[in-house]
Order: C-alpha cells, then structure tokens, then sequence
C-alpha cells in the first residue's frame, strides 16, 4: 500500500540543485526567505560539465562571502589562455590563441570591468560550494527527490515530489516554485512555455579521464587545446577537444559523433581510444572516470514565468558551450530574480516586481544562445580554409595541412585564410560585451530621460561602462582607511544602496523617509573627499554622470535602478516617488526606457 508523508509548507521550492537552482537557494537563505531545493539525483554534478566562471559570476560568490571559496577550486586565468590549435597534444602545433582575456590588449579591459576575475571552476567543484551555502544558512536540500508534477493557484504552488529510495509521495506547498531543472525541464514543459530554436543540432561525447600531461602542457598552459580531426563529428570534419579539469592531471576529452547514425560506443575501451587519440601516444597511461554523451542546441524561451513559477538556467536558454556563457547566465538569473522573491514575500513589493524578472532575462536568454551558436559557427571556417568541404582521412587532412609550408601563390593565399580563420575563433571566448553590458528595461528601472550614450566600441565585443539605468553599476576602486575597496562591496547584501558624494547628505533623509513609509532597506555611501570613501583615482567623478551631491540608486544585484544629475531640492520626496514606482506600489504607470 502506498504510504503518503505530510505536506511540507515553504515559501520558495527551487526543483535541481545545478548552478541555477543553488544558487537561487543560497542568495534566498542569505536573504533569510525559507526555501526548499529538490534535486533527483543523490548528490551535486559527478563530472565537470560546465567549467568557464565568468567576472559577473565570481561577482555574485563574492556577494555571497563566497568568492575565497571559489578561488581555493578555481584554476586561475593565469594558467586558462593559451589555447593551441594542433594535431593533437604531442602533434604538430597549427597556431594558438590567447583566449579568455590573457592577451594583454583585452586584460586590461578584463581588470577594469571588475574585481574579480574569469577562472576555471569545474562544474562537479562549484555546486558544492553554493549548496553548502544554502544548507549552512537554512536552505532544507533534499537529494533523490524527484518532482511529479505541479498545480498552483492565486495563493500558491502544490508540487507533487516522490522520494526515489523510498517511492514515497508528499506534497510540498509553497508561495513561489523555481524550476532550475536544466534542458530537460519538465518545469517548463508542464507550464507549456514558448520556446523558439532548434535542439540536437550536433552530437558530442565527454570522456571525462586522469593522465599526467603536465609534461606537454606546463609550457603552454592553457583549459582547452584544440585539435583538427578527421571523422569527429557531423559531416566528418571537426575539432576534437581535450579540456582540463585539474591542471595537468584531469582531463575531459571531446569527441563529436553523427547524431543521425548508430548510437555512440561508451565503453571503456572506446573512451581509452579517443582519449589517447586527442592525446597523441597511446603509451600515456589514462584512467577513465566517466563517459556522457551531450548535443549542440539554438533554443531559447519565449517567457520565462507563469503565475507562480519562474524557470532559470537550462530550462529556458540552451546553446553549445562557446564563450563559457550557461551556468554564469544560470547564476545571474537567479541573482536578478531571489532579491525581488524577497522583497515580494516580505510584503514590501508587490508580486508586480516579479514581473520584470520576464522583461529583464528573456532577452539575455535569447542573446546569449545567439552569441554562443554564431560562436560555433567560426570553427568550420578553418576546415574550409583547408579546401576540406567533405570529410577527409588522415592522409588527406595531414596533405592539407603540410601544404600550409609550401612555397607560392596559392600556398600563401590558403595559409593567410587559415592564419586568419584561426584568429577569427577568438569570438568564441572573448565576448566582455556580452557579460558586462547587459541592458535592462523594466519597471524595476527608472529612466531618467537621458539619451543612451553613443558606445563607439560593439557592445558584444567590448566592456562599455555605462550608469544608464538599466545598466550594471561599472567597477571602480575606492580608498577607506587607505586600502582599496572595490565600488561592489559598497552595495548588494540583498539590500539598495544609494551612493552619493559631497553635498549629499539629504540622501539619508530620503533613505530613512522610504524605509519609514515603505519598509524597505537602503543603505547610503558617500564617496568623495572628505567622505567616507575616498575617490583618490578620480574614477567615480568620471564614471558616475552624476554632481557631487547627485545620487545612484543600485539595485539588489548591481543594477542601476536610477539616477538623480543633483541632489534633491527641498524633501526626500522624489526617492520615495522612485521606489513606489519600483516596488510597484504607486498608481502611476511606469514605463521602460
């Protein structure tokens, strides 16, 4: 006879404990908002999946108190760049790339967008991290336990679960659920969301194994070495991947396979073969420690929520791995979307803040899938710069790339297309732009009428730093107690921070005069001489675009909310105007910029 435990009650339920889920849950605790987090399986991520963790994701670590944590795991940018095109590790070398931003023209950038830096953090090193968090400070983390199915109505969300070691059933009910359960999402199936795209456009195999290659990688170290081959993926041609995991002792080998002919052979041996083929010398002793099959996907959602429930992560934006951007897209959904669940759920918003979590993420869903896919696109350039249109053998790949050395005309012409296709692939690591520049438009930003600057660098491409509203507050260091403080640790703590400078005292009084009528916590910095942060390199006159008694009012999550060019004139009316309009507490309406 089936046994039924007793309904659980919280009020969030996030279902997958990946990066998304995690650290939905570990921002909700910090919050102090009760939460539950399922996940189906026994335990965190058993292999290394995603890897890249990208500045605005450390970002949110450090918000977190997390970032030393992260940083005792991480393989350091340092040791991430040199990325080498060859035949295979002890093969003959094609090119290389100073990717993830080592070459000193975008280090630079790199440095001045924030202060943190991009690192190599192991999916299965990661979510320990966030989970324990969430476990420490009163997430209730429930492993081997798996979501049925779901109902909500206008007070809540019931979640069908079973406990897969006991096949016991129970109901949890919550206030708010987050579905975080990855590309497979019965979240989002169930909520029947629009999704545009195309899924299993390609097919790849992990070989996730332990060889000693410090030998042939310490001199050129880099996360990732690329490797032409033939035979390795759709159509024939392809680049086989090896991926370090640990540096020089785990790696994950890539291998691609036609998802249109026989399924993949994940035996042992097979892993053995395509392990030593990526490696080069079948003598290297490898230790297999797993093998996964993956496909390349073009989909993003159309919607994101419905009602009660809200879908992060996989769940709703799934694309191949160039340029490192799913689990930090994952991390930042849930990031824009935990400080508003408890701003709702504390009763000082209302639920139509959590609308803007649709408004604000869709389209970095459906940008981020772009970029990633055209990102994939560059690699088959360098097959066709070979003259390879169909898949050759080895003695045909080996005769195309030995004419790359030849004397004469046509020599030259395909060795400069290949030189400059290889070059070209840099896009699939290298897009700042695309993670510091995000643009929010929302109700939960207030436009303060002045015209979007004129960014004479791709906004892809290039860290524009902007305090638009809409936009991430842009890094500076400041100067207390004469140590450095990076303009970030000023803000955050799920909490809105005002900053304003000389002459801006009458902020404080604005601040106390909301928290007095609405309830809602701001803390107010000053910055400026005399103040309590020192401006001694003169950035933040430079980057504010506000006077000195002028204000930025920063969001839970680094956002601009607003900006005001001077202080205000006689009342702290006009921030009170703000923050009614933001918590969705006035009757005006307000409108994106």
């Amino acid at each position: 006879m089936e046994s039924h435990a007793a309904r659980i009650e919280t009020s969030v339920l996030i279902i997958g404990a990946g990066p998304a889920g995690a650290a939905a849950a570990a921002l909700l605790a910090t919050y102090g908002i009760e939460n539950v987090m399922i996940n189906k399986y026994g335990g965190v991520a058993n292999s290394p999946r995603a890897h890249i963790t990208n500045q605005r994701a450390v970002e949110v670590f450090r918000d977190l108190g997390l970032e030393r944590d992260l940083i005792a795991v991480a393989t350091p940018q340092s040791l991430m760049g040199e990325h080498v095109y060859a035949t295979s590790l002890t093969g003959r070398e094609l090119g290389r790339l100073r990717t993830w931003y080592t070459h000193p023209h975008f280090k630079a950038e790199h440095d001045l967008a924030s202060p943190c830096s991009v690192c190599d953090v192991p999916q299965d090193l990661l979510e320990p991290i966030l989970v324990n968090a969430a476990a420490l400070r009163g997430t209730a983390v429930r492993f081997n336990t798996e979501l049925l199915s779901f109902e909500q109505d206008d007070n809540g969300v019931s979640a069908r679960v079973i406990d897969r070691l006991t096949g016991m059933e129970s109901t949890i009910r919550c206030q708010y659920m987050i579905g975080a359960d990855g590309a497979n999402s019965l979240v989002a199936r169930l909520l029947d969301l629009p999704f545009e795209g195309h899924m299993n456009l390609g097919g790849s195999i992990n070989v996730v194994f332990k060889a000693d290659l410090e030998r042939f990688c310490a001199h050129r170290p880099g996360d990732m070495y690329w490797f032409l081959k033939p035979g390795v993926g759709m159509g024939g041609n392809g680049v086989g991947v090896l991926r370090m995991a640990r540096p020089w002792t785990r790696w994950v080998g890539v291998w691609g396979y036609d998802i249109n002919g026989a399924k993949p052979d994940l035996s042992h041996e097979f892993g053995v073969r395509i392990a030593h083929a990526l490696i080069g010398d079948d003598s290297i002793s490898v230790e297999i420690e797993s093998m996964s099959t993956w496909t390349v996907n073009d989909v993003f959602a159309l919607d994101n929520m419905k009602g009660r429930v809200f879908c992060v992560g996989d769940a709703v934006h799934r694309h191949p791995p160039m340029n490192g951007l799913g689990s930090n897209t994952s991390i930042q959904d849930s990031y824009n979307l935990a400080w508003k669940l408890a701003l709702v759920l504390r009763g000082v918003a209302s639920p139509s803040l959590l609308e803007t979590y649709r408004d604000e993420r869709v389209p970095v869903g459906r940008q981020i899938v772009r970029r990633a896919n055209e990102s994939m696109h560059t690699l088959p350039a360098i097959f066709q710069a070979l003259n390879l249109s169909s898949a050759p053998d080895e003695e045909t790949l080996e005769s195309a790339i030995n004419s790359l050395s030849e004397p004469g005309e046509v020599a030259k012409r395909k060795r400069h297309a290949f030189e400059d296709a290889l070059q070209a692939s840099i896009i699939g690591f290298n897009t700042l732009g695309v993670e510091t520049n995000q643009n929010y438009h929302s109700a939960a930003v207030i436009d303060d009428g002045e015209p979007e600057p004129a960014y004479s660098r791709d906004e892809e491409l290039y860290y524009n730093p902007s305090t638009k509203p809409g936009r991430h507050l842009p890094h500076l260091w400041l100067i207390k107690d004469q140590r450095r403080v990076s303009i970030f640790d000023l803000c955050g703590k799920g909490r809105f921070t005002v900053l304003t400078g000389v002459g801006g005292e009458i902020w404080h009084d604005a601040a106390r005069a909301v928290f007095e009528r609405l309830g809602v916590q701001i803390v107010v910095r000053t910055i400026g001489r005399g103040c309590n942060y020192e401006d001694s390199y003169g950035d933040y006159r430079r980057l504010s675009g506000v006077d000195d008694d002028g204000a930025l009012l920063i969001r839970p999550d680094h956002v601009v909310a607003w900006r005001s060019q001077k202080g205000p004139d006689s009342s702290p009316e006009e921030l009170l105007n703000v923050f009614e309009e933001i918590l969705g507490k006035s009757t005006c309406t307000s409108g994106p910029s």
